[in-house]
């Protein structure tokens, strides 16, 4: 009944249509470019601060392996990710940073996992 009243094609159409902009002149590439470098950026501050990484991604997304008790005191301090057990004393999380990612929030987690490690 769906596909005989046209809803589900005009569903997929919208999509397209949101493709078909984000693809032309670049803008995906120019939207997505704020969270890719605000993500490395963080990287090298976990990579610093002594943090393994799950996955070495190279997307707006971040996998570092922590402790399990580490990852409960940030939980109080920081919005994250699980993604999966590591081990029996150590999780995978994920960060992630997108288009309205600032340099200052950047540095305020940093801070923040300065502070709980030591």
């Amino acid at each position: 009944i769906v596909k005989q009243h046209g809803a589900l094609l005009a569903k997929g159409r919208v999509c397209g249509v949101q493709f078909d902009a984000l693809f032309t002149d670049g803008l995906y590439f120019t939207a997505s470019k704020n969270a890719i470098d605000k993500a490395i950026k963080l990287k090298n501050i976990l990579r610093e601060l002594g943090f393994e990484f799950y996955i070495d991604s190279p997307t707006n997304q971040i996998f570092p392996i922590v402790e399990n008790s580490f990852m409960e005191k940030l939980r109080e301090h920081v919005k994250f990710s699980f993604w999966e057990k590591y081990s029996e004393t150590k999780t995978v999380i994920r960060f992630a940073t997108s288009w309205a990612t600032t340099d200052e929030s950047i540095y305020k987690l940093e801070d923040i996992l300065k502070g709980l490690l030591l």
